[in-house]
């Protein structure tokens, strides 16, 4: 177990370094940052001057192992707009953007196991067309769209919640509607996919055949096996939440590290931006890492090593 880790962990550094370098180069093709964070009335030789003094003017391989240097030291650079340190402004976020994941990690699941579990029992019956249905609707709508929908219906005429910004949990229940309905989807039809393989195998079959209650049948013997496919997505659907609450915390106006970070990419301010991916990146590679910790408690036939 010890030896998977260190090895994981390994690899992971490969994936940040990597991920680090496609973000700077990306970034520095956007444009010279100077010109946009110069007065309109600067003068040549000042615009210059500053480019100067920040560094613009180095070879791009200069100023990447500068970074890089620094990201190893937790130093990200000061934000060219908010003269502060660029760790520092998305740490101060990302308590946000965890509290959004969250709750709509916590929504989809309460809505997407039942539903994919009673669709797979009741296969083919009306509630599993319904379910079915449903989730394929969830996939399919575009979250800005429904993020509006749900402002113009909930907020705008309702008046239940409101629209935008972050304090009470009125606030939390839109945007984490909004974050969380593709996952919603996606794992409601993993669910149903998964137990359906499963309450075919001959155990079950043997189970059911013993006169085991039913429900004991699904939720002790289905129900774990069933969950090894699930906790994948969950797993990657978690990080990806992480990362795509941009267009939601943008909608929301909620203050999370996907709204600092359209925000600082508009400004192109290179070190929010690449503190942001760089943290969330993080994220993601350690929640992936726990959902391979996960496997073997769920099923001891998979062996780390």
């Amino acid at each position: 177990m010890k030896g998977y880790i260190l090895k994981r962990l390994f690899h992971s550094i490969f994936v940040l370094v990597g991920i680090s370098l496609v973000v700077f180069i990306i970034l520095h093709l956007t444009g010279d940052p100077a010109a946009l964070l110069m007065p309109m009335d600067a003068t040549p030789e000042q615009v210059a001057q500053f480019r100067q003094e920040m560094g613009f003017n180095d070879p791009i391989v200069v100023q990447y192992w500068r970074f890089f240097k620094g990201t190893l030291r937790g130093d990200f650079g000061d934000s060219f707009r908010h003269s502060q340190p660029a760790l520092e402004l998305v740490m101060e976020r990302m308590p946000a953007t965890i509290q959004l994941t969250l709750a709509a990690m916590v929504i989809a699941l309460l809505v997407a196991i039942p539903v994919g579990i009673i669709s797979a029992i009741r296969r083919n019956s009306l509630l599993d067309h319904i379910g079915m249905t449903g989730a394929l609707l969830g996939q399919s709508t575009p979250v800005f769209w429904l993020g509006v929908m749900l402002i113009l219906i909930f907020s705008v005429t309702l008046q239940w919640f409101p629209s935008s910004g972050r304090g009470e949990l009125q606030h939390l229940v839109l945007p984490a509607i909004t974050l969380g309905m593709f996952t919603m989807a996606r794992t409601a039809r993993m669910m149903r996919s998964s137990m359906l393989e499963v309450l075919g195998q001959e155990y079950m079959k043997t189970a059911k055949a013993k006169g085991l209650n039913p429900g004991m049948v699904i939720l002790k013997h289905a129900l774990k096996n069933a969950a090894i496919p699930v906790v994948t997505i969950i797993g990657m659907e978690l990080g990806t939440l992480l990362g795509g609450a941009v267009i939601t915390e943008t909608i929301f106006a909620w203050p999370g590290v996907g709204r600092l970070a359209v925000q600082a990419i508009y400004n192109r301010d290179y070190p929010v931006v690449q503190a942001a991916v760089f943290i969330l990146a993080s994220v993601f590679v350690l929640v992936n890492l726990v959902v391979d910790l996960l496997y073997t408690y769920l099923d001891p036939r998979v062996k780390l090593a």
